[in-house]
């Protein structure tokens, strides 16, 4: 069994020899009009919609309810992640002393004992493992309704999934769908700006576009270098700890000033039209 799964999913020369984006479409294309065309002469005939709905043949189309539902599917990814910083959260604004101080002691002894930190880490993956058997899949994996958004999905979201393309819908739908789709372009194209004007910023710390905030950068990072080289490794990190975990008394509500210095960088959506 862990032979199988750590066999490749496809031939060797796919590997060794890979075929383009265009042309894998174009053998997907044929493989399903010989799908299509043999069960066609079955019996009972099986149409050709259906057997290219169940091949997948228009997933490279716009779904605004497949949309929704890989949207849903980041966000429930990422749950494990936000409650473990509303966590961390809880835990350095001190709402349970008892438990914040327990967080402390087991940080100063992995810090002390750096080599018990990976068997840490996967002890508790096993035993996270072992915890959800209890809620294990019950039966096989099937059509999810819920998941898929085809219970709360509105009619007209069916009704342009199941459009032709080009559309043959009236002008007066189209410019409505077409409304529609500018206002979650939108939203798209606003997340997207918002990450490269971040990177731009972290590019920015090198790259001389803002001389001050580089010159202070690299003076900064030349005296971490140095204090980093002399100051053993464990004093850093416990040091770093007490800093991030300490009391709320000692922490403004002010953002810190390596927030204020990034958020003051230069970004090139200044010199967007």
């Amino acid at each position: 069994m862990m032979a199988l799964y750590g066999r490749p999913l496809l031939p060797k020369m796919h590997y060794t020899q890979p075929i383009s984006v265009m042309q894998l479409d174009y053998l997907r294309h044929q493989a399903m009009q010989i799908v299509a065309a043999r069960l066609s002469r079955a019996e009972p005939p099986l149409r050709r919609e259906v057997v290219e709905y169940m091949l997948d043949v228009d997933s490279h189309m716009f779904s605004l309810r497949r949309s929704k539902a890989n949207f849903y599917r980041i966000t429930t990814l990422f749950c494990g992640f936000v409650a473990m910083v509303k966590w961390y959260d809880g835990i350095r604004s001190w709402r349970n002393p008892i438990t914040t101080m327990l967080v402390h002691m087991l940080f100063l002894i992995l810090i002390c004992y750096p080599e018990l930190i990976l068997p840490t880490i996967f002890l508790y993956m096993f035993m996270i493992g072992l915890w959800n058997y209890r809620y294990r899949p019950r039966h096989p994996s099937h059509m999810d309704t819920k998941l898929s958004h085809a219970e709360m999905t509105h009619p007209d979201e069916l009704d342009e999934e199941f459009d032709t393309f080009p559309t043959s819908r009236p002008a007066d739908i189209v410019r409505m769908r077409y409304d529609r789709l500018r206002s979650v372009g939108g939203r798209v194209q606003t997340v997207v700006g918002d990450l490269a004007t971040q990177g731009e910023r972290a590019l920015a710390l090198l790259s001389w576009r803002d001389p001050r905030a580089t010159a202070i950068f690299i003076f900064l990072s030349l005296v971490v270098a140095i204090v980093l080289y002399v100051t053993p490794f464990q004093v850093l990190m416990v040091i770093t700890m007490l800093y991030l975990l300490r009391h709320p008394r000692f922490r403004s509500r002010m953002p810190s000033v390596p927030f204020n210095f990034y958020r003051r960088l230069p970004a090139k959506s200044d010199m967007l039209l």
